[in-house]
């Protein structure tokens, strides 16, 4: 087996057929031999109905069905466990990720100097304004404050060597970030940028709130720096605190209402720092309780 693509589902009755028969031409154009994984994420329309359907008409096609709706990188996940291809690929059902691009980012993969082939739109054009002002925002924050980069416009939509795919499954952390996990692990990547393409079918699964949840999800998972805040606003109080207490002693020479401000400045600082103190320890735990991989080898004899 040459690629096998993972595709996770939710509510996506009406995209099923519409993905097999575009990608399995696509394939069949290309001589790519191939096989669907989709991943049921606890649907609640007649998704799992359409996929059992393919599945009776065509050999090359499996599915996992999760008890519930885990989340689209849990159902990812549960999608990169049964590959078996030589190749991984992960794609959304709806046809945003163009499969066009798959024959191309299979000949880009098979340079040995290359593990990965990640894709990012170019644009935002026709996505409401309001959430692309919020996606560029997270991109730079995240960017700003933890040790992986997510590019703006980059998708899920990737192909990636066995090496990637096992350090991937290798993170065992519940609360996972797929594009970060996917930048966090490194090898050597290229990118393939397109033009924004709509959904076939439907309307997006992603409310704000839920993409807000999954946006703090993400920094919380790739960065302590929130925790740092109270220690830094702390030490600035006890600094503030600290100089007014000794102008007022020195100067005023008398306990009047600017004292008693400075006194409060300063114990509000103190306690300010020792949160910030325990954040520490708390980042630490945060750190070692999500279990990953101290380092990973991209390859050795």
């Amino acid at each position: 087996m040459e690629v096998s693509i993972v595709v996770p589902c939710y509510n996506e009755e009406s995209s099923i057929m519409v993905f097999w028969e575009k990608i399995s031409s696509i394939c069949t154009q290309n001589n790519i031999e191939f096989e669907i994984i989709f991943v049921d994420d606890g649907s609640t329309d007649y998704t799992l109905s359409k996929i059992k359907e393919l599945t009776q008409k065509n050999h090359n096609i499996r599915y996992a069905s999760l008890s519930r709706n885990f989340g689209k990188d849990a159902a990812i996940l549960a999608g990169l466990k049964k590959v078996q291809g030589n190749y991984c690929a992960v794609m959304d059902v709806d046809l945003q990720d163009p499969p066009e691009l798959l024959p191309q980012m299979l000949e880009a993969i098979k340079n040995p100097e290359i593990d990965c082939v990640e894709t990012r739109r170019e644009s935002r054009i026709g996505e409401p304004a309001i959430r692309s002002f919020f996606a560029k925002a997270f991109c730079k924050i995240m960017n700003a404050i933890s040790n992986v980069h997510i590019t703006d416009g980059i998708r899920d939509f990737r192909l990636m060597k066995q090496n990637v795919l096992d350090a991937v499954i290798s993170i065992q952390e519940s609360n996972r970030f797929s594009k970060g996990l996917f930048s966090w692990v490194g090898f050597k990547t290229i990118c393939i940028t397109y033009p924004n393409t709509k959904r076939i079918n439907g309307i997006s699964k992603w409310s704000f709130w839920s993409l807000f949840k999954y946006a703090a999800n993400g920094i919380i998972s790739f960065s302590t720096l929130p925790l740092y805040i109270p220690l830094i606003f702390g030490a600035l109080l006890l600094l503030v605190g600290t100089v007014g207490f000794i102008y007022c002693l020195l100067y005023l020479k008398s306990i009047s209402t600017p004292f008693y401000l400075f006194f409060i400045t300063f114990m509000f600082g103190f306690n300010f720092l020792f949160i910030g103190f325990l954040g520490l320890y708390l980042a630490k735990i945060h750190t070692e309780t999500q279990k990953r991989p101290l380092y990973i080898i991209r390859e050795e004899n």
